[in-house]
């Protein structure tokens, strides 16, 4: 699969402060510079969290629960990683939660990615085996509208939460295998093993599309 051409969350235009800035600003106690960061990340975060839940309730929340958990963090964020991928790890860790809780599950995250059914992979999370189709498309060139759109967005909702999430991060809204290890909190090898075996799991549900 070919790296996306565009960061998830693109620099700001022009003249406008960087993340960097504005959170210095706002951990200097700028409540206006905290706003501008909440507005410039929250589209992209209420897409994860619909996407994670499917439900816009829970997707609100979570939203709101993201920024207030951020907002209360922020003295502690030293930047070792990127303000967006900090994010996204509240953001992500808040809709696993509420998901488990939903299902009466435990609320830790496994150590280890729940096993799938299929081709074996080896200790760098690459296919041992080749996969039957290709998936080197962009997912979000392929949810479109009608019977396909439908049948992946249905696949999708099948996916265990770790796989959902790392499929989700990567191929529809284009974070870079490094961007999710550091939002998720992974080695950039098990990223790319959660994230073959997703596409795997899809592939399996989607053979007669991808055949």
């Amino acid at each position: 699969m070919t790296e996306p051409k565009a960061s998830a969350t693109p620099p700001p235009p022009p003249g406008e402060p960087s993340d960097s800035e504005l959170v210095l600003r706002a951990q200097q106690g700028d409540a206006t510079a905290f706003a501008q960061l909440v507005s410039r990340h929250q589209r992209q975060l209420y897409r994860l969290a619909l996407r994670m839940t499917q439900s816009e309730a829970d997707a609100q929340e979570i939203l709101q629960e993201t920024f207030l958990n951020a907002y209360q963090k922020l003295p502690n964020f030293r930047g070792e990683a990127q303000f967006s991928s900090w994010l996204y790890r509240i953001a992500a860790n808040s809709a696993l939660m509420r998901l488990r809780r939903k299902r009466r599950a435990p609320d830790a995250l496994p150590t280890e990615p729940l096993e799938l059914t299929g081709p074996k992979f080896n200790n760098e999370g690459y296919f041992e085996e080749a996969p039957h189709s290709d998936w080197s498309q962009r997912a979000d060139e392929k949810l479109m509208s009608g019977e396909l759109g439908k049948a992946i967005d249905a696949a999708v909702k099948t996916l265990p939460d770790d796989y959902r999430t790392v499929f989700l991060l990567k191929d529809v809204d284009g974070l870079s295998n490094e961007e999710i290890a550091d939002a998720l909190e992974l080695s950039v090898p098990a990223v790319k093993s959660r994230l073959h075996r997703a596409r795997l799991a899809l592939r399996e549900q989607l053979g007669e599309f991808f055949s």
